[in-house]
C-alpha cells in the first residue's frame, strides 16, 4: 500500500495528432483521446476517484484506504456484522468537511444491508456491514470512521457489550491514563467481569466488556453509570463521571453514556478522521505502557503489527460467556 506522496492522475493522456492531419481523424473530426482506464476494483467494488487524497498529511488515497480494509477484513468484520452503524463521511477527504451519517439514504451502496429501527419519534433506516463488499462500499462512498451499536439487529434490545470510554483531559499524563485504565479493569473484575482494551485512535482508551445478550439497555446503561460514578467517588483526583468541562480539568472522564440505546462507539480496527490516519486498535492489557499512545497505530503501521503478532490480543473476546451482574455488584 502506498502511503507516500500524491499519485499521478489516472487520466489518460490525449493522443498526439498525426503529421499533416492538424489533429483531424479520417473523417475530418478531432482525433479522439484514448479511453480512460476503468476504475480499479477492490473486492468487486469499483473505486472511483482512486487517487483522491483522504489523509493529506500522509498522502493516503481512497484506493489505499480500500486496500487497507481489504487486508484487515478478517479482523474488523467480526465486530461489524449485524450491528447498526453511525458513520463519519468525508467525501473529499480530511481537507474538506466531514460529517456524521446516521441513517441510510440514496448515497448508500447496495452492498450494505438496510434495517428499519424504531427511534424516539420515527422509524429510521440504518445501515449494517456484513461482508467485505459492504466494507469496501463504505470507502467508495467516502466513509472514514465506522461506529457501531452495542447490540446486533437480531437481538436489538439486548446489548452484547458495554463500552467505557476513558477520555483524558490534556493535562493528564500518559502514565496516569494507563494507571486509570487499569483501575477500570480492576473494578470490572471485582464485579466478576472480564474486559478488553483498545486504543481509540484519539486521546484515550476504550474498555470493552463482552456480554451474553439478556439484560436490556437500561440495565446495561445503569451498570456502566454506577461503575463510573463509583470510581469517580473513590478516586476524585483521578476520575470524573460528568461531562461538564470545568469538572474534567486534570482528570479522566469515564464516559458511560455510550451504553444508551442508539449510542455508538468507534469499532475495533476502524480508521479515524484525524491527522495521521490513526486506527482504533485492540491491544493486550500487558501492552499498556508509556510507548503505547492512544494514536500509535495507523493505516501505515497497523498491517506490520498484525503481521508480527504472535497472538491476537482479543482472541478470547468471542469466547467469553458472561452475563451482566446487577449494578449492586459494583462495590461503593
Amino acid at each position: 500500500m502506498s502511503v507516500g506522496g500524491r499519485r499521478r492522475s489516472a487520466r489518460a493522456v490525449g493522443a498526439t495528432a498525426a503529421p499533416g492531419g492538424a489533429g483531424r481523424g479520417e473523417r475530418g473530426g478531432r482525433t479522439a483521446s484514448a479511453p480512460r482506464p476503468a476504475p480499479p476494483e477492490v473486492a468487486g467494488v469499483r473505486i472511483t476517484h482512486p487517487d483522491r487524497i483522504v489523509y493529506p498529511d500522509h498522502g493516503v488515497t481512497k484506493l489505499d484506504l480500500a486496500r487497507f480494509y481489504e487486508a484487515i477484513a478478517d479482523r474488523i468484520l467480526p465486530h461489524l456484522r449485524g450491528r447498526p452503524t453511525t458513520l463519519v463521511r468525508c467525501p473529499e477527504g480530511l481537507s474538506q468537511a466531514c460529517f456524521y451519517q446516521r441513517h441510510a439514504g440514496s448515497w448508500a451502496p447496495a452492498t450494505l444491508r438496510r434495517v428499519r429501527i424504531r427511534e424516539k419519534t420515527k422509524v429510521a433506516e440504518c445501515l449494517v456491514v456484513d461482508d467485505l463488499p459492504g466494507l469496501i462500499g463504505l470507502v467508495q462512498m467516502g466513509i472514514v470512521e465506522i461506529h457501531t451499536w452495542n447490540s446486533r439487529v437480531d437481538q436489538l434490545e439486548q446489548p452484547d457489550r458495554i463500552v467505557l470510554d476513558l477520555d483524558p483531559d490534556p493535562a493528564v499524563s500518559g502514565a496516569d491514563l494507563v494507571a486509570g485504565t487499569r483501575l477500570v479493569r480492576d473494578a470490572l473484575a471485582a464485579a466478576g467481569l472480564e474486559s478488553f482494551v483498545k486504543t481509540t485512535g484519539g486521546k484515550g482508551y476504550h474498555v470493552v466488556v463482552p456480554l451474553v445478550p439478556g439484560a436490556g439497555w437500561e440495565e446495561c446503561a445503569g451498570f456502566a453509570r454506577r461503575l463510573a460514578e463509583t470510581l469517580a467517588a473513590r478516586e476524585p483526583a483521578r476520575f470524573v463521571a460528568t461531562m461538564a468541562r470545568a469538572a474534567r480539568r486534570g482528570k479522566i472522564f469515564i464516559d458511560y453514556l455510550r451504553n444508551a440505546r442508539g449510542a455508538t462507539s468507534v469499532t475495533p480496527y476502524s480508521t479515524r478522521a484525524r491527522p495521521g490516519a490513526p486506527v482504533s486498535t485492540p491491544v493486550a492489557w500487558e501492552e499498556l505502557g508509556p510507548r503505547l499512545t492512544p494514536g500509535r497505530y495507523t493505516v501505515a503501521t497497523l498491517p506490520r503489527r498484525l503481521a508480527t503478532l504472535r497472538a491476537d490480543p482479543w482472541a478470547a473476546y468471542s469466547r467469553v460467556r458472561q452475563r451482566l451482574p446487577p449494578a449492586s455488584a459494583v462495590a461503593r
